[in-house]
Formats: C-alpha cells, structure tokens, sequence
C-alpha cells in the first residue's frame, strides 16, 4: 500500500508501520544486493593476481577454513565489496553495508582493515606502514587483534589463482540467512 504522505514531518505512526512491514516482506532484496555487488568484483582486477570477487572468496574461505565464526566469514565475503563503487573508500561503504547484520567488533575490523593491510603494502607508495597503530586508542585489544588477524592471516594472502578457493555458491545460504533477516534501524 502506498502512503500518500509528501513529507515525514507529516506522517502518521500507522503510515510508518505499513511502511515497516512492506520493508521487512521485502528484505531478501538485500542479499540479492549483496550478491550483485559480488558478482560484479568479477570485473575489477586492477593489477591483482585474481579478480576482486575470487579474492573475496578467497578471504571468506581462509577465515572459514580457520575456524571464524560466522559473521567473521560473511564479512571476509563482504570486506572489498565497496570496490564495486569506489576503491579509495571501500572499507567505509563495506563497513556501512555489515552494520546493522553483524556485531561491532566485526564492523570495526572492516572499517579499518585498510589500514591494517597496509602493513604489507602502504611503503610501497610512500605510506606509512605502521597505519594500523592509529587505531589502537579507538579500538579494544580485542578488537585490534581481530582486525589484525583478518588483515595478515586471510586478507593480505589471498591473491594466489592456484588456491582451493571456495565458490560463491557455497556462501549464498549465509548470505541470504544473514542479509534475509529484517533489520530497519
């Protein structure tokens, strides 16, 4: 049912609560989404050894294959899938996209994992390496530990075409578990 409301100053609590179901029948479109945007990292490979959607993969499938829980693995899927927008800020638009299906600490090492990486490659353009030390003060030490793992453990290794990587078919169900789940707020 459309609203007839032009502006949400004016807006009712029930017209909200029509708005709100109609959000929550439709919340599969997320991980459709989702797996759009993955799809499409098949066609960015800016230099790399692999397409950003097998390194993704790869990630998922190293973080799986270590024994990280299931949010950690659907966010080692997720982690570049900003790339499909904008490389410079990646990190923030994955980030942003995770929010609202996965704890905090989770949410964090994505937001920073660029910078953790940077460990392995930001001298190579005149970074500083040590990046991920600016972090310290704003993250728990659980927290930094998680995003360092990430980042030298699955992120940082997996470019390599000949590894066993698992295809995306095998993470379509927590995909679609996780992004299924209605969350408006």
């Amino acid at each position: 049912m459309t609203q007839t409301f032009t502006r949400m100053d004016e807006s009712t609590a029930e017209q909200w609560a029509v708005i709100g179901a109609e959000t929550a029948t439709r919340q599969a479109r997320v991980a459709e989404r989702v797996l759009m945007l993955l799809r499409s990292l098949s066609d960015v490979v800016d230099g790399f050894a692999t397409d950003q959607l097998t390194h993704c993969l790869q990630t998922a499938t190293l973080a799986e294959r270590a024994g990280a829980d299931e949010e950690v693995v659907l966010a080692a899927l997720c982690h570049d899938i900003g790339k499909a927008i904008s490389v410079p800020n990646h990190p923030r638009i994955a980030a942003e996209i995770l929010k609202p299906y996965v704890r905090d600490e989770v949410y964090k090492m994505i937001l920073v994992h660029q910078d953790f990486q940077g460990r392995h490659y930001y001298h190579h353009f005149g970074g500083d390496p040590d990046a991920r030390e600016q972090h310290r003060d704003t993250l728990t030490a659980d927290e930094f530990a998680l995003a360092e793992r990430f980042a030298d453990d699955w992120d940082q290794i997996a470019f390599d075409p000949d590894y066993d990587t698992r295809p995306l078919e095998h993470f379509e169900p927590l995909v679609r578990k996780v992004f299924g789940a209605a969350k408006l707020f």
